[in-house]
């Protein structure tokens, strides 16, 4: 009878063994069924959830668009990394598609040496990478076309670019769907367009601004606005005629958005002029004042919190310093709340002005960029030419109150200009303007920032040569913070949310924070017992010398000894070192010695314990019924 009953248990629990096998996998097969495309993304910066921007984009795609991702799997084989950035890529095109309800197609390609797919990528002009010491290339672009063969192309997908992957996806397809942009009038007292004489190219800022608009370049010398400008970027206005500036007033008074870069004290311009008396101070005339803002005049802003690390030569030494004037602002510093600043990650800025709300101001003010309470205002003269970095580090007093850096301007106001439109030069008759517009029937929108250096690329952008083909590669966001301005002001959030959303690999912050910790504890140790161990070799070598070139009549007892000391003096020294190194690894050490503990061992553990205890439960419950 016992025996009858083991056997039917035993039966019963290969029966339900059994079961829970065919349940898993069944439950697998539905679920890859069932939730295709469905996924928790539980990373920090949603890595793997697509923005409300790009909803929007792929909902307003109204023809057929085709997507081609190439890559080579060779080229995969060669570098791993490589191919978990591709397995992103890919990831990422298939929720395109799973969202485009049919209108975006995704295609993948493994274009393999002398194939037809190895044509067609060169013939887009996807850019190809030596794989072999036979001169084979592989591939990994993108492509994108619509029904009207027009095209957007990524000839190398540079994994640097990570953080700004699903931003210049979202662009491509934007680019197809969207093909008239938006006309941006640049006027600039810098020089933002590069100086043709000089061979100097034009700034990395322009090219990403028209990547995504038109741009319509507008001098100083003329007097009106062109028609076709839908938008007004002013970075460091100098010396601008009293037509222009009536005109740029009757622009923002009709609706007209407007990117201002106003600077006390522009770093490239005084570079530029060589020490001109009047460089450095930008001028817009009584525009700022008439739309409520007023920029602290003779004044840079300073800050502790956020002065960036600098070399100096101090009494003929190189020394490190925090230069109080050059801040890299981060997410501290911007306002969250509005969509030009909620995703920046750093902003560098060289010198920049303080914002505050004109006397008698009708406008809004709202800061985008501000400092904390350590900052303060110094004069502009310090600062000008040669500064004394450390000094004024030394002599630094915070005023205990945040600084506005840049600011929103929003509201009803009046023309600078009340009597209407200032009479022209009497060579210059021009025509009666009858379209004076006294005060704004709609609020203005205007953005101000108090520094235009920031759109320099020395703040916030580095060039690499890859194979032949130029690279951007931002280390700030300060492209973004242009962007984002210039998107929003022309009333197109939807690219806004997607730029630098962060990265696949992370670095090990607590393991870095345990790397410089030892190092500030122990480098100097270890750099003593260096300089130590150099000055007894090179002792023991003169000793060693001296006794091979002198023969043993000529070496001492003495010598000798000295010798034997040296000798165990370097070992001593030897021993010392790999002390100093161990300990500088010994915290590291022990961190991965506890992260493999608990891998390892204590989480089987954990798993195995509560494991007893639920048949243990499980047992007593039994019993007692």
């Amino acid at each position: 009878m016992d025996k009858s009953k083991t056997s039917n248990r035993a039966k019963l629990a290969l029966g339900g063994l059994g079961f829970a096998v065919a349940i898993f996998f069944a439950v697998n097969i539905f679920a890859n069924a069932a939730l295709k495309g469905q996924r928790l993304d539980l990373t920090e910066d949603r890595l793997f959830t697509l923005s409300e921007g790009t909803s929007q984009v792929i909902s307003s795609i109204d023809e057929p668009i085709t997507v081609r991702l190439y890559f080579s799997k060779a080229l995969g084989e060669v570098n791993p990394r490589l191919q978990t950035y591709f397995n992103r890529i890919r990831d990422l095109l298939d929720q395109y598609a799973n969202i485009s309800e049919g209108k975006l197609r995704f295609e993948l390609y493994n274009p393999e040496p002398f194939t037809e797919d190895e044509d067609r990528a060169v013939a887009f002009g996807l850019q190809g990478v030596p794989i072999n010491n036979a001169g084979d290339r592989g591939y990994f672009g993108l492509v994108t076309t619509n029904s009207t063969d027009d095209q957007e192309t990524i000839g190398y997908l540079n994994p640097r670019r990570e953080a700004f992957l699903e931003y210049d996806l979202t662009r491509m397809i934007q680019g197809l769907v969207n093909p008239e942009p938006k006309t941006i009038g640049i006027l600039s007292g810098i020089p933002i367009n590069g100086i043709p004489m000089a061979q100097q190219p034009r700034w990395a800022i322009v090219d990403q601004i028209a990547d995504f608009f038109d741009v319509r370049n507008i001098e100083a010398t003329e007097t009106t606005i062109p028609e076709e400008v839908d938008i007004l970027l002013i970075a460091h206005p100098k010396q601008l005629n009293e037509l222009l500036l009536y005109a740029i007033d009757q622009f923002v008074l009709k609706g007209g958005p407007a990117l201002i870069f106003n600077d006390p004290n522009s770093e490239v311009e005084i570079a530029v002029a060589r020490g001109a008396p009047d460089a450095g101070v930008s001028d817009l005339g009584p525009l700022l004042k008439a739309w409520g803002v007023a920029l602290e005049a003779g004044k840079v802003v300073g800050d502790l919190d956020t002065a960036r690390r600098v070399n100096v030569r101090r009494d003929g030494q190189i020394a490190v310093a925090d230069y109080v004037v050059w801040l890299s602002l981060d997410k501290r510093n911007f306002n969250t709340n509005d969509p030009i600043t909620s995703n920046l990650n750093r902003v560098n800025v060289a010198s920049a002005g303080s914002l505050v709300a004109a006397d008698g101001a009708t406008t809004k003010l709202t800061p985008l960029i501000t400092t904390k309470v350590r900052a303060a205002r110094i004069d502009a003269e310090k600062v000008r030419m040669n500064p004394d970095v450390v000094a004024l580090f030394r002599e630094f007093k915070p005023e205990g109150k945040p600084l506005i850096i840049a600011a929103r301007v929003q509201g009803l106001t009046k023309s600078a200009y009340p009597d209407g439109r200032p009479k022209p030069d009497k060579e210059k008759q021009l025509e009666s303007v009858a379209t004076h517009m006294a005060s704004a029937k709609d609020p203005i929108n205007v953005i101000v920032v108090s520094d235009a250096d920031l759109l320099h690329d020395q703040f916030w952008v580095e060039q690499q040569d890859l194979f032949g083909q130029n690279y951007q590669v931002p280390f700030a966001s300060n492209a973004d913070l242009v962007l984002n301005a210039l998107e929003n002001l022309a009333g197109g959030s939807t690219l806004v949310g997607l730029r630098s959303r962060g990265e696949t690999t992370r670095p090990f912050s607590m393991v870095l924070r345990i790397r410089q910790d030892a190092e500030l504890k122990y480098r100097a140790k270890e750099q003593e017992l260096v300089a130590k161990l150099k000055q007894v070799q090179q002792e023991m070598t003169q000793l060693v010398s001296q006794e091979e070139n002198g023969g043993e009549a000529t070496v001492t007892t003495a010598d000798r000894q000295a010798i034997e000391n040296r000798r165990r003096e370097m070992i001593s020294i030897r021993r010392q070192l790999r002390d100093v190194q161990h300990a500088l690894r010994e915290d590291i050490d022990n961190l991965d010695m506890l992260l493999k503990f608990l891998n390892i061992v204590a989480i089987p553990l954990l798993l195995g314990v509560a494991t007893l205890v639920l048949i243990l439960f499980r047992r007593v419950r039994h019993r007692v019924a």
